[in-house]
Parts: C-alpha cells; sequence; structure tokens
C-alpha cells in the first residue's frame, strides 16, 4: 500500500514581482516518479527548494508524512536527499574525502558504500584524485554517488529531490542513474526531479507541468 509522504495544498510563491506559481496543490506518494516541467523561470527551481525547506518566501502548507516540514525539520531531512542544479562538492578534497564530508552531515549514507558508489557512477580508481582536477560532468558524477550509498533499507517512505541530475552526465551515466531511480521507485521511495531531457522510464512517473500555475 502507497503511503502518502507529501501533500502540498495551496501553494503560492512570486518573485521580481511575478507570480511564479499560485493555488498549487498536489499529492506525491512512496513508490512515485514525479517530474516538473515547463518553460524557464517557471518556477521549477524555486519549488524544488521549497520542498526541501530551504526557501520560505511562499504561501501555502507543504506536509510530509502529515506534518509540516517545518515542525520536526530534522526528522524530515533524515528522509530527504536533495542535489541542487549546482555541483557542490569541495574542490580541495578528493571524491572519496567528499563523499566521506557528506556522510557525517548525513547519517544515513554508508560510508563503506564508497568505493561501489564511485564505480556505479563510473568512477572507479579515482578515489584519491582532487575534485579541482576532475571535469564538470565528473564532478556532478561524485554529487550523484550519494544516492549510491543510501542502503536499501533507507529507501521505503523517504524523498529524493533532483535539480537537473543529467545534466554534462554521458548516455551511460544517464541511464544508470535512471536504473536507480526506478529501483529506489521501486523499493517505495519517491522522486521529485527536474529534466531538459526526456526519460526513457516510465513506471510510476507522472508530470506537473508549472506553466498551468503561474501568470
Amino acid at each position: 500500500m502507497a503511503a502518502l509522504l507529501l501533500n502540498i495544498t495551496d501553494l503560492y510563491c512570486e518573485r521580481d514581482d511575478r507570480v511564479l506559481f499560485e493555488d498549487l496543490s498536489f499529492t506525491l506518494n512512496s513508490g512515485q516518479i514525479l517530474q516538473l516541467v515547463g518553460k524557464n523561470g517557471s518556477g521549477k527551481t524555486s519549488l524544488l527548494r521549497i520542498l526541501c525547506g530551504l526557501y520560505h518566501a511562499y504561501e501555502g502548507s507543504v506536509k510530509f508524512l502529515g506534518h509540516e516540514i517545518d515542525e520536526d525539520r530534522d526528522s524530515f531531512h533524515r528522509s530527504l536527499t536533495y542535489i541542487g542544479h549546482h555541483v557542490s562538492v569541495k574542490a580541495g578534497l578528493t571524491t572519496q574525502e567528499n563523499l566521506r564530508w557528506y556522510a557525517k552531515i548525513h547519517p544515513q549514507l554508508d560510508v563503506q558504500r564508497i568505493e561501489s558508489a564511485l564505480a556505479s557512477v563510473g568512477l572507479a580508481g579515482y578515489e584519491d584524485v582532487v575534485c579541482q582536477n576532475l571535469s564538470a560532468g565528473q564532478k556532478r558524477r561524485v554529487n550523484l554517488a550519494r544516492l549510491f550509498m543510501l542502503p536499501s533499507t533507507a529507501f521505503a517512505n523517504s524523498l529524493w529531490i533532483l535539480d537537473e541530475p543529467f545534466t554534462a552526465i554521458d548516455v551511460q551515466g544517464v541511464a544508470e542513474l535512471e536504473n536507480k531511480i526506478l529501483e529506489y521507485s521501486r523499493a517505495g521511495g519517491a522522486v521529485i526531479l527536474t529534466t531538459h531531457q526526456a526519460l526513457q522510464i516510465s513506471e510510476n512517473v507522472s508530470q506537473l507541468n508549472l506553466d498551468n500555475w503561474g501568470t
């Protein structure tokens, strides 16, 4: 039985005196993959940041498992993995050191999986390479390796929010990431993502077009 993870009610957000969306309501169940679509400037990234609890200039209700996300922020963040559009790795650290640093912030990440996670994103042998020496695509892969450090026991009733996760990733890397997203959803996790690429998976996928909610 799918669980109701997110319940969004009457969301309103404006930026630069322009309404991005208003009266926006939707739900997200465990096992569901929701793709946000809309033209540039429609508010996709703003909505993701609201759902992560990183942006507060909005009106409306955002509930996770029946509770407003600000009521128990620590519990919510333990169930959340957010990967933003901008690469967030520390240039002076190696790939392995970056992932160990992430694991200290997010204890749900298993440090024993670092090597296998790097291999899963095509970075086997790069464990001791300093990130400033990586390409943009390789840095993004370091970021995405976090998804492969989560044990399957952490999948059920948890949430991934991914902003343009396929940017600067080659075809094989995109396919591997899509397979991981599908595996995660089948195990009871939920995903909200943006992408300019057409998804090659259709199982459990639905779309929300923000162009229908703005002015």
